[in-house]
């Protein structure tokens, strides 16, 4: 099954239904739904220009792993803009993503799970830096709200002789599971909720739905190590720069939402 220009045109039709919906409750979202599923269109016909010539025989992988750490890169980037209040956040977003990329490629290729190739390897990798972002910006902004709000307490800890690793880590944990409850919630409904994107493409495209299946069941697990990998080297790497080296709390600005 495929879709052509005038289909992809009369899907129009859905983004003018929210669009509508918001200017009828007065949400003043409009211009964002417009300009969101501009936005979207324009960046997936680029990538799909980028993938067809990715995907040519005759050209090399390396190019597949150039576009992969220009990803990377764009996630990093884009991780700053969303948590701006986050202290340093490139270098510690960007280290959270290589290793979550890398550990996550290293078992689907290493394993034989899927074969290495241009093919498996953009989609794949995107998948990764794309939930593992998400996940990492809401731990990024959970410690720091979580370490201005529970300033008290923590200095309390602090003032009690803990050192500061201890000191940390009850908010530690309750900023990881707040970032990782959206994804094991996610994993949970799966297949009886919603039937998610890669197995409702692979359907779509003529695909054999026990393969389907199989396929969308190792994204699953893929996008759940993503957001667990990533979130914890965040929330770690982020709590040891939240203290001096001589274990005081540094003062934050709340990041922005």
């Amino acid at each position: 099954m495929t879709v052509n220009w005038a289909g992809t045109a009369f899907s129009l039709i859905l983004v003018a239904v929210a669009a509508g919906l918001s200017l009828w409750w007065g949400l003043g979202l409009e211009r964002s739904i417009v300009w969101a599923a501009v936005r979207a269109g324009v960046q997936l016909l680029l990538v799909g220009g980028i993938l067809v010539l990715l995907l040519r025989p005759q050209t090399s992988l390396w190019w597949s792993w150039l576009w992969v750490a220009a990803m990377l890169g764009y996630a990093a980037w884009t991780a700053k803009q969303r948590a701006p209040g986050v202290p340093r956040i490139v270098p510690l977003a960007l280290t959270a993503f290589v290793v979550a990329t890398a550990l996550s490629l290293a078992v689907l290729f290493g394993l034989g799970v899927f074969p290495l190739g241009a093919r498996t390897l953009v989609p794949l990798a995107g998948l990764i830096i794309g939930n593992a972002m998400t996940a990492t910006v809401l731990a990024g902004r959970r410690m720091v709200e979580e370490f201005t709000d529970k300033r008290d307490e923590i200095e309390a800890r602090l003032a009690l002789g803990q050192p500061a690793r201890d000191a940390a880590r009850p908010y530690v944990r309750g900023v990881l599971r707040s970032a990782l409850s959206p994804q094991i919630e996610t994993t949970k409904a799966t297949g009886l909720v919603f039937l998610p994107g890669a197995m409702t493409g692979l359907i779509l495209g003529g695909a054999d739905p026990v393969s389907a299946v199989l396929v969308q069941i190792v994204v699953m697990f893929l996008v759940l190590a993503a957001a667990s990998t990533t979130t914890t080297v965040m929330a770690l790497g982020l709590s040891r720069r939240l203290f001096t080296p001589d274990h005081r709390l540094v003062r934050l600005a709340r990041a922005a939402s």
